[in-house]
């Protein structure tokens, strides 16, 4: 009887109002809620008596329970299963008894619901009073297991509450919720270990951020939770030895049927080896572009230190250091910690270009798509176009005033194609030989872009396809 949990019923005001009620339909002056146990009955609710358990011996009630209807027993004293009980021979002075069965929907006995009277009932109750008693026995079967359902499912919620817990406190990030309003009021048990105290964040969140990074902090989350969209961002949080250490903040919404956000669940991941070993690497990758960019310009200096006083060998100096010249402007483009990681090729296409311009603009135009692309296709794409502008300029389009020549970029699906197309210049045709710069740009495109090329020499210039995989342009590609 235990394993249900009706001892935390005793004196319930649902059951006490059924028992009076029972009391004044059947106009006795007790009535009680009897559980039959293994030595003895309790009475779990009373009305109009002190006893709170009798030996089941000398139970009314233990017979009751057994039957399938109310047991009425109009004078006990006559009755030779109950005249001997101490209840009608002592004190209490019990004459009348009327009990209906609680009955588990399992079909266990549990004991009675029962009014008695020290006054002999020869005719026992009225119809009335008997339906009534076994409605009310009733109402006390749904409270007492509904409070048996509730305790079972209470623990089954505590359980997975502790399964959640358990889960929560194995994960090596931080793990928090709050209500729709912010209001922050779980974190697992990283938090405490973080920050090396009991203390949960409530209102004094300034404490725990960098000066500088609070307001930040703030309005992200202000307006992730005015807008019900998930929220992330990053900022400065003070351990326990009160170092700062970064750290990522993520939250999620949970939302009603309606789409109202009900509560936010999130987590708080430390990146701050993370984070510095990128800041060193951007200062390492920094020095490293600034001291590429000096020794362009000492290559270029001793090309032309040595080409000098030699005509043969001048015109070769000048062209390698265009070329020169033109990686520096892509190394310049790509160098880190000047750009947001966002550079697109067109971007690139147009200072690669800048110097073949008139003072209108108008000798190159770039059109297209916009097409992201990585650090590492920048020196590529810069030989590969440094060697059309240089041919354009010595036998193309550019080699004239009225010559030009358009780029198009355009991104179909997976793949990339960009057009040159020069107009405007002396008539051309294909060489019966490559050269050894127009051999580099093939190869560029072949092996280190994975693409193709092909050129086509129009009457009016050369035109010239070139197709790549977008994710080779974007770093994805091997």
């Amino acid at each position: 009887m235990a394993s249900y949990g009706f001892d935390e019923l005793e004196a319930d005001p649902e059951l006490a109002r059924l028992v009076q009620f029972a009391a004044t339909l059947c106009d006795a002056p007790s009535a009680m809620i009897s559980l039959v146990e293994s030595e003895r009955q309790r009475f779990l609710v009373r009305e109009g008596t002190e006893t709170t358990e009798t030996p089941r011996a000398t139970s009314f009630c233990a017979h009751a329970m057994l039957g399938t209807e109310p047991l009425i027993v109009p004078d006990a004293t006559q009755d030779p299963r109950f005249r001997e009980f101490a209840l009608v021979t002592g004190a209490a002075h019990v004459r009348f008894y009327a009990g209906a069965p609680l009955v588990s929907a399992e079909g266990a006995p549990l004991g009675a619901l029962c009014v008695t009277d020290t006054t002999p009932r020869p005719d026992g109750l009225t119809p009335l009073q008997l339906e009534g008693l076994e409605v009310l026995a009733e109402a006390v079967i749904r409270r007492l297991f509904g409070h048996r359902r509730m305790r079972i499912a209470d623990a089954e919620l505590e359980r997975s509450e502790a399964k959640f817990r358990m889960l929560a406190d194995s994960i090596p990030d931080i793990a928090w919720s709050s209500d729709a309003e912010g209001n922050f009021d779980y974190f697992n048990r990283r938090w405490y270990e973080f920050v090396g105290s009991e203390e949960r964040p409530e209102g004094g969140w300034d404490d725990w951020f960098h000066p500088e990074d609070r307001a930040s902090w703030f309005d992200a989350w202000e307006q992730a939770r005015a807008r019900g969209e998930p929220y992330e961002t990053e900022y400065r949080l003070k351990r326990s030895d009160g170092s700062y250490r970064w750290v990522i903040a993520r939250g999620l919404p949970f939302k009603t049927a309606d789409g109202i956000v009900e509560r936010w669940f999130g987590t708080i991941t430390d990146i701050d080896d993370g984070h510095r070993l990128s800041d060193t690497r951007e200062l390492v990758a920094k020095e490293l572009a600034h001291r590429i960019k000096n020794i362009f310009a000492v290559i270029s200096g001793l090309i032309t230190l040595r080409t000098r006083g030699h005509a043969e060998l001048e015109a070769f100096g000048q062209e390698i250091n265009a070329t020169i010249r033109t990686l520096g402007r892509a190394q310049e483009f790509v160098r880190p910690l000047d750009k947001d990681g966002s550079e697109e090729l067109s971007e690139l296409l147009e200072l690669l270009m800048s110097p073949y311009q008139d003072g209108a603009g108008g000798r190159v135009t770039i059109i297209g798509d916009a097409v992201p692309i990585c650090q590492k296709v920048a020196t590529p794409i810069a030989l590969v176009f440094h060697e059309f502008a240089t041919n354009a300029t010595k036998y193309g389009a550019l080699s004239t005033d009225k010559g030009s020549v358009s780029i198009e970029i355009e991104q179909d699906g997976e793949e990339v194609a960009i057009r040159w197309h020069e107009r405007g210049g002396p008539r051309v045709s294909s060489p019966e030989q490559f050269g050894f710069g127009t051999r580099l740009a093939d190869t560029a495109i072949r092996n280190q872009l994975g693409g193709k090329i092909e050129r086509d020499w129009q009457a009016d210039g050369l035109i010239v396809e070139i197709t790549v995989p977008l994710a080779r342009l974007c770093g994805a590609g091997k």
